[in-house]
């Protein structure tokens, strides 16, 4: 469209919206260290967003005319092509995204675009902005989400009946399967999504319409404006509106918990692929090698999520930091949210797409599993379950078993290599049944409940899981 001509425009790159005011320009170093534009143009699209439903308030209260409605729905319509072709230019002394697309605009279509800013401050501008881009991205965060748990639960499916070994205090404790163990991460995963899920309430909540702080005087609509940018509700306070950074804090720490949890997940897997345990083999393109050592193949991905977990932990304690001491309402201390809000964003979204194909990729060696399983006297609770089943207290049983377990230790092997004759000394409560306790698939078999280590169960909770996503 052609450029217009109207009167100078007040944007103009060597002047400031509040020039007048001032007898002297920023200071050059000043002007690079207040602006925010580098990093806040990805908020573009969602500035238009909130402009174009803005501008048709105003034109609806019959703030501005309908002829200025056109122009500048007409006008943000070529900046969006400009910006997603890579044509917009960004200028420094424009400051941020908002200034940029004003300017352009009052460039474009002249003084209709100078009445675009009537009845609102760039502080609710900007909150505006983004709790748009929070609220899109917290639906993409939520369907990686889904993505990594089908890609866990189809790793689960496969090994519903693997037998491996559950430890506390990392020792081996009792056996458990692969799928089960897996499923463990499907409930952290689940907690998450329902985190993000009622964090986004709170993101979506219009704050446009507070203006700098106090409202406006013009009769507007705010209301129709949650309407056209599919907010559930308007901000109730214009101090609070402008000043509120708590969506943007809530979102973080939910970034930060699912990325503990993945960072638990990633120690496990690193463990497990090392020789030590050869419990899994991540695939080749997941890893690298080392520059030196010729055999070497490094778990690198795993490490990254480990390490990028303290990244994101950070940006937490940054933005809690960032807000503790603020008096209402706007400061320019808020423009700092921004740069560890985004950086969290696209850090749990390239690590739950990563994570999602590295596990499609894992290869598990179930002898290696069960070999471990059958370390540890892994059944030793079992033994006293039989014997409480048998009559005896439990506190009694649990006596006999640790007496029994520090036997067998001391002749070098497991409880169900035992003669039954030496059992019997513990207890001549045991009989020749008590080898199927001791058994492997005894032990996983016998815990048939919900949320058991059972393979029937641990296949009816896929099941469930696979109905939660769907």
């Amino acid at each position: 469209m052609q450029e217009q001509s109207r009167t100078p425009n007040s944007l103009d790159a060597k002047d400031k919206a509040w020039s007048g005011r001032f007898k002297e320009p920023v200071a050059e170093l000043v002007k690079r260290y207040t602006a925010s534009v580098d990093f806040d143009k990805r908020l573009a699209e969602f500035d238009i967003q909130g402009s174009l439903a803005h501008a048709r308030m105003l034109g609806k209260q019959g703030i501005i005319s309908h002829e200025d409605v056109s122009a500048i729905e007409q006008g943000l319509a070529a900046i969006l092509q400009e910006i997603r072709a890579g044509e917009f230019e960004w200028l420094l002394d424009l400051e941020d995204v908002h200034l940029n697309i004003e300017k352009r605009l009052t460039d474009k279509i002249g003084d209709a675009g100078k009445r675009l800013h009537t009845g609102r401050s760039r502080n609710d501008q900007v909150a505006t902005d983004v709790r748009l881009w929070l609220r899109a991205t917290t639906d993409d965060v939520i369907a990686g989400i889904r993505g990594l748990q089908a890609s866990l639960l189809d790793l689960a499916d496969a090994h519903s009946d693997t037998v491996m070994p559950g430890f506390t205090h990392l020792q081996v404790a009792q056996p458990v399967t692969f799928g089960h163990h897996l499923l463990a991460y499907f409930e952290m995963l689940q907690r998450d999504a329902e985190r993000f899920a009622d964090a986004r309430k709170r993101i979506n909540r219009l704050p446009l319409g507070a203006a700098a702080l106090a409202g406006t005087s013009y009769p507007i609509d705010r209301e129709y404006v949650a309407q056209q940018l599919g907010f559930d509700a308007v901000c109730q306070n214009s101090l609070d509106a402008v000043s509120d950074r708590d969506f943007a804090i809530e979102f973080t720490a939910a970034a930060a918990l699912l990325m503990t949890h993945l960072s638990r997940f990633s120690e496990e897997l690193i463990l497990w692929s090392s020789p030590r345990f050869g419990f899994i083999d991540i695939a080749d393109r997941f890893c690298t090698g080392s520059s030196i050592m010729p055999q070497k193949k490094n778990p690198d991905v795993p490490e990254l999520v480990r390490g990028k977990t303290g990244r994101v932990n950070g940006h937490l304690v940054a933005l809690l930091t960032l807000m503790k001491s603020q008096p209402l309402a706007y400061n320019k201390d808020n423009q700092e949210d921004k740069e560890p809000l985004f950086d969290t964003a696209d850090t749990i979204l390239v690590t739950l797409q990563i994570y999602a194909d590295m596990l499609r990729g894992i290869k598990v060696d179930k002898a290696a599993m069960r070999a471990a399983a059958s370390e540890g006297f892994a059944t030793a609770t079992d033994l006293a379950d039989y014997l409480v089943k048998k009559g005896t207290p439990f506190r009694d049983a649990h006596e006999v078993v640790a007496l029994a377990v520090r036997y067998a230790v001391e002749k070098g092997c497991d409880l169900s290599d035992l003669p039954l004759a030496e059992l019997q000394k513990f207890s001549t409560q045991i009989s020749d049944d008590v080898y199927a306790v001791l058994t492997l698939e005894g032990s996983l078999a016998s815990r048939n409940h919900i949320g058991g280590t059972a393979p029937e169960q641990v296949r009816l909770a896929i099941g469930r899981a696979r109905q939660a996503l769907a």
